[in-house]
């Protein structure tokens, strides 16, 4: 990335995210691929254009936290933190975490929030109400508290009162903030904050891979993620069943681990898929992307939660086709480069799935769309260079930066 800002102190960065790597996640892949393009930015005179120190709760574990090209601290006492953002430039926070949001306002930072939830207008983020398993029509904004405890009642009463409470604070702060990023145009909609720009995610390098043959990959479906109930899993199990009771041949990958895995095993078995749905728990990249060559279309079912669709954009990068439910932000990552099924529908779903089986053609064209749509909309340069021209407007209006 060439920023060609040839004057000027170098720019010090402190990203804070709560979940970071070796964890593996939508956030904690986002904030690796900034925390990376903001480190590698040069000036046209070569010389770096900002120092980076990303600040985590996570262990390190047995992570090389040398081998990034950027500082990483991890779990810093309370005085640790402070001092780490009285002496940074800008705070980029990744989601409204309160204390660090907190510290930075009192301390008067020129801050940042990019949102990856909606933690601002929802107690748990995921708008999406519990008791119907359906996309939430906004009842904390509208003061329907009432019904956010009922919707968080699976956590306890003092946890869901704990969630309630500091959405008011969370929401406060973010109003008086710098700036908010958001990853869509759809999520800044939903949140109607101050001072928001759209910045798409950008996605990390993948190892090269040809677009799938229809002939031999044309039954391969795949499902990417983390297997809770806002995932949809159970939905995509739902339609396999019904191709496989009519006749129809597939083979369904499903990869990824979470707390739902051995009921939506033992369900898979119970519909009689044993021998259509793999279960194959989380995959290491190289075996990841080995799986991936053999899939023809990838399969994103959510029931809500969806503020980009990492998953949809890394499988349009790949030249896959992508199958999504129309919740969140996912129609305006694919554009026109995927299918679509209402959320939760599984006849829908169903009918997207049979299309691609009869239509090969459908798969290649429609990948080649989607690797064509990731590589203009959603690049890492493209990212760091978007981030690093609102740190220095930040500067530039608080006076800190001629």
């Amino acid at each position: 990335m060439d920023n060609n800002q040839t004057n000027g102190p170098v720019l010090r960065i402190l990203i804070y995210s709560h979940a970071f790597a070796p964890h593996i996640g939508g956030i904690e892949t986002v904030v690796m691929s900034l925390a990376t393009g903001l480190a590698g930015g040069k000036r046209a005179d070569g010389t770096s254009d900002a120092r980076v120190t990303v600040v985590t709760r996570t262990p390190r574990g047995v992570f090389d936290d040398a081998s990034l090209p950027f500082k990483v601290v991890r779990q810093p006492s309370l005085r640790e933190l402070l001092h780490l953002i009285r002496v940074t430039d800008v705070v980029h926070l990744a989601g409204p975490v309160f204390l660090p949001l907190m510290a930075a306002f009192l301390l008067c930072k020129p801050a940042v929030v990019e949102h990856h939830g909606f933690h601002t207008i929802c107690p748990n983020g995921q708008l999406l109400h519990e008791p119907t398993q359906k996309p939430c029509p906004g009842h904390f904004m509208a003061g329907r508290h009432r019904e956010c405890f009922r919707c968080n009642a699976n956590v306890g009463h003092p946890n869901s009162l704990k969630l309630w409470l500091l959405t008011f604070p969370r929401r406060w702060l973010c109003t008086r903030i710098t700036a908010n990023i958001m990853p869509t145009n759809w999520l800044g909609k939903q949140l109607q904050l101050p001072r928001s720009k759209t910045i798409y995610h950008g996605l990390p390098e993948k190892m090269c891979i040809g677009l799938p043959h229809p002939s031999s990959l044309q039954t391969t479906f795949a499902f990417l993620g983390r297997l809770v109930s806002t995932k949809g899993v159970q939905t995509l199990l739902e339609a396999a069943q019904q191709l496989s009771a009519e006749g129809i041949p597939f083979l369904l990958k499903v990869i990824g681990d979470g707390p739902d895995r051995k009921v939506l095993q033992q369900q898979a078995v119970t519909m009689g898929l044993r021998e259509s749905v793999q279960f194959l728990g989380y995959l290491p990249p190289e075996s990841l992307e080995e799986h991936l060559a053999e899939v023809a279309v990838v399969v994103v079912p959510s029931l809500a939660g969806e503020v980009f669709g990492m998953v949809a954009a890394e499988s349009m990068s790949r030249g896959k086709l992508v199958v999504v439910s129309d919740v969140g932000a996912m129609r305006e990552v694919i554009g026109n480069a995927g299918l679509c099924f209402p959320p939760g529908d599984i006849n829908g779903l169903a009918s997207c799935l049979r299309r691609a089986l009869k239509d090969p053609g459908l798969v290649v064209e429609m990948g080649t769309k989607a690797r064509n749509r990731a590589h203009d909309l959603f690049r890492v340069e493209h990212m760091a260079f978007d981030h690093l021209a609102v740190y220095h407007q930040l500067m530039q209006e608080s006076g800190r930066l001629l």
